[in-house]
């Protein structure tokens, strides 16, 4: 294994609303035994690590860098499904299933991954319960997101669900600056819409609204939140 980035470093089980990264509870030596299995592979921004239809040759855990999930509707149009950061599994259901891919994963940074192959990773989940408790812990989560999703869709007009989005890009990749939060992932406003469910239109009129209400600032692929408590309420 090449020995470029390390690991994302171990610590205690998240409980701030950030996501469930794999590796976070694992031992090292745990760890380390996926790493033997694996190989380092970097990809440039805009470069997919992976393509819908694809027949699974790969799990991936993302070293370094953020990725984009996403998936075309019949007309065309992009549906972002979610975004990953380093620490996150990406890939993994294609390999548990057998199924083509059902995602495209595309680096929205320069991104490192540790890429192992199906028959490895699987070897790797039985030889150590704690690593299937991490996975199952893992999908239980994502889970528990696909249907929080479902849930805005339906109930939420556009600039709630605009909101909510800032808020958890605040929560997973949002940079404190005092009462301010900077959101450090580099996304437009077609996947900004492509996420929250909402056309193009709408999402730069809710934007708008944010900026006249002084909620927010914006600039290309930038967000500063100024107001989270109103940011949140509006989530709401």
């Amino acid at each position: 294994m090449a020995g470029a980035a390390p690991v994302p470093e171990r610590h205690e089980a998240q409980t701030d609303g950030r996501p469930h990264r794999l590796l976070a509870a694992l031992s090292p030596e745990v760890i380390a035994a996926l790493e033997k299995r694996s190989i380092r592979r970097r990809f440039v921004r805009g470069e997919a690590l992976c393509h819908q239809g694809q027949v699974a040759d790969r799990v991936m855990i993302l070293a370094s860098g953020r990725v984009k999930v996403s998936s075309p509707t019949g007309a065309g149009r992009e549906v972002v499904l979610a975004f990953r950061g380093p620490g996150e599994l990406v890939g993994e259901l294609a390999a548990l299933d057998g199924e083509p891919r059902s995602a495209t994963i595309v680096a929205l940074e320069p991104v490192e991954v540790l890429a192992v192959a199906p028959t490895d990773f699987l070897a790797w989940l039985s030889s150590d319960p704690a690593a299937v408790a991490g996975l199952l812990r893992l999908l239980s989560e994502r889970l528990r997101e696909a249907d929080e999703k479902r849930r805005l869709l339906s109930s939420h007009d556009s600039l709630a669900r605009v909101a909510s989005c800032l808020a958890e890009l605040c929560d997973r990749f949002g940079e404190p600056d005092g009462d301010l939060v900077d959101v450090t992932l580099p996304l437009s406003q077609e996947e900004l819409a492509g996420w929250a469910g909402a056309s193009l239109e709408s999402v730069g009129r809710s934007l708008h609204t944010m900026r006249s209400l002084g909620w927010i600032e914006t600039a290309r692929r930038r967000v500063r939140v100024l107001d989270m408590a109103a940011l949140r309420r509006a989530a709401r």
